[in-house]
Parts: C-alpha cells; sequence; structure tokens
C-alpha cells in the first residue's frame, strides 16, 4: 500500500505542478505587489514518525506575523480562547486582504505539492502539525497519527475544516489512519475540489 501511494503522489504531483505553474506565477506577481516581503512563506512541522519537515506556502500574512499575535493574545482575551480552542483565529489581522482569498480556496497550500514530491507530505493524509499542536493535541494518539505520511489534503479539509475543534480534527485524522486506502484517498481528492471552491468553515 505505501509504496502505491507513493507512486501515486509523484504522478499526481508531477501533473499538480505542471498545470498550477502559470496561476503559481500569477499568485506570487499578486503577493509582491499587495504586501512587502518574500512570497513564501516556510513553516516547521513534525512529519511521518516525528521528523521535522519544512512546508511551503505562499505567504498570507504580514510578514511581522508572530509579534502581533503575541500582542493579539495578550491584549484580547476572547481572541485567546478561540486560538486556544481552534488554533485559528477567524478574523485574523494579520492576514492580508488577497492572503483571505489564497486561504478560503486554499491555494495558498499549491507549493506544498514541492513537498510531496521531496516526500515530506503525501497528496492525501492527516495534516502536518507543529510540535507544540502533538504535544498540547495529539497527546497519546501521537505516535498513532504520525505514522503515517501527512497529508496536502485530508478528511478534515473535506468536513467543516475551522469549524471543528481541534479535538474533533484529531478524531476525523485518528479515523483516517484506522480506515485509509487508495479508494478512500481518491474519494477524499474529488471531494476536496469543491470544498476549495465553496470553501465552507475556511479561513
Amino acid at each position: 500500500m505505501e509504496r502505491t501511494k507513493r507512486v501515486f503522489d509523484i504522478i499526481f504531483s508531477l501533473m499538480a505542478v505542471l498545470f498550477f505553474l502559470p496561476l503559481g506565477i500569477i499568485i506570487g506577481v499578486i503577493i509582491k505587489w499587495v504586501s512587502p516581503g518574500p512570497v513564501f512563506h516556510v513553516c516547521s512541522r513534525v512529519g511521518k514518525d516525528g521528523e521535522a519537515i519544512e512546508c511551503w506556502k505562499f505567504r498570507t500574512m504580514c510578514v511581522d506575523s508572530q509579534e502581533k499575535l503575541r500582542k493579539i493574545l495578550k491584549e484580547n482575551p476572547k481572541l485567546k480562547r478561540e486560538w486556544e480552542t481552534f488554533y485559528k483565529l477567524k478574523d485574523d489581522p494579520r492576514i492580508f486582504g488577497f492572503g483571505k482569498f489564497l486561504r478560503k480556496t486554499s491555494l495558498d497550500e499549491l507549493p506544498q505539492f514541492l513537498n510531496v514530491l521531496r516526500g515530506d507530505l503525501s497528496v492525501v493524509g492527516p495534516r502536518p502539525v507543529t510540535e507544540e499542536e502533538v504535544y498540547k493535541y495529539f497527546r497519546e494518539k501521537a505516535d498513532k497519527i504520525l505514522s503515517v505520511r501527512p497529508g496536502l489534503t485530508g478528511i478534515w479539509q473535506t468536513s467543516d475544516r475551522n469549524l471543528l475543534t481541534f479535538a474533533e480534527r484529531v478524531r476525523l485524522e485518528e479515523q483516517y489512519v484506522d480506515q485509509h486506502s487508495l479508494l478512500m484517498d481518491l474519494r477524499i481528492i474529488v471531494k476536496t475540489i469543491p470544498a476549495m471552491f465553496f470553501a465552507k468553515g475556511a479561513f
């Protein structure tokens, strides 16, 4: 299963890179135009078996986003509770206008097809998380969920996404690990497309 999945990942990602390359160039130009700073954002995540990986995304936030987040959480208890529940903010002031569109449509994650080609990610799998999220939310389920390669998309994306609490997300990721197959991956990929366009629960 793992070898078949890897072959599928490579073929699918090569086709995706070639297909989305013109769109990626346009997105990069717009980002440089509307927001000072780099086109890409590289974030550290936990990969298969706990190995550290670096995931590529189109940048959607201002360059001093971490400093702003610390200030926001310190000054606003309500937003702090929202962050601790969802690990996201619905109306995040750090995200610039075009960045909001990229996030709602998941277009900010197109560069992660390069991560799939490198073997850091799979096309479908549990979403990659930070070390903090592993210790805070995965806990005793960490080894199980991290036993498979994280995915560019997954069962969480085709559910209610950010409308779910992190605890509910963990339950879905565990369900994927228990039941995953090539057929299940294909179904998730097919369901991901309308999830992108209608952006249900995305922010």
